[in-house]
């Protein structure tokens, strides 16, 4: 695991340690000391920790000026025991909403596993941001991961699965997979 790293080709348009909005402004990050753990597995230094014990990110891009925000996620997502959902909307999603941002692009190529509790916190954030035209989007989240969100009714209020699991994102610039993703949303709307 420590071999993976977060995305870096879109470091050169934006880093979450230098925006001065971003909830890891002002962070330094080693090459060399591995102190992170998942299940005491070493991870790669630059994934940003966000105090639970098997789930960590990396703000890959934020746009203020048209309100979104691509996050890239590395572990195991447990609501059921560490309650991870709350750490992700109290510590990440509640300052960059303060901001401005409403619309959330989440990749969860590295997610392992998904252990579900209640929606209260995915509901909450929906509410947060539907009025003003926002959305949470899962990208690229293993078919598993993906089987056990929906037992957990989170599709009521994530778009996931389908067209949203086969998104190249690698190959395109940031700005640019925000308009494919925009593009993916009018399509699964009703007449879409």
């Amino acid at each position: 695991m420590h071999s993976i790293e977060p995305y870096f080709l879109w470091r050169d348009y934006y880093t979450a340690e230098a925006d001065e909005k971003s909830p890891f402004y002002g962070r330094d990050y080693s090459e060399f000391e591995f102190t992170n753990t998942i299940y005491n597995f070493y991870i790669h230094p630059q994934w940003d920790d966000i105090g639970s014990q098997t789930l960590y990110l990396k703000i890959l891009f934020t746009d203020y000026d048209k309100g979104y925000c691509i996050i890239e996620l590395m572990g195991e997502w447990n609501d059921a025991i560490g309650n991870d959902v709350m750490f992700l909307k109290r510590d990440i999603v509640d300052p960059l909403i303060e901001h401005g941002i409403n619309k959330f692009i989440l990749i969860g190529e590295n997610i392992l596993n998904f252990h579900g509790s209640d929606d209260c916190y995915y509901e909450e954030w929906y509410d947060d941001i539907r009025d003003d035209g926002g959305y949470v989007v899962f990208l690229n989240f293993r078919d598993h991961v993906l089987a056990e969100m929906k037992r957990s009714k989170l599709h009521y209020y994530v778009s996931m699965g389908d067209q949203f699991n086969e998104l190249n994102w690698h190959i395109v610039k940031p700005f640019h997979m925000h308009k494919l993703v925009e593009n993916l949303m009018m399509k699964s709307l009703p007449g879409g």
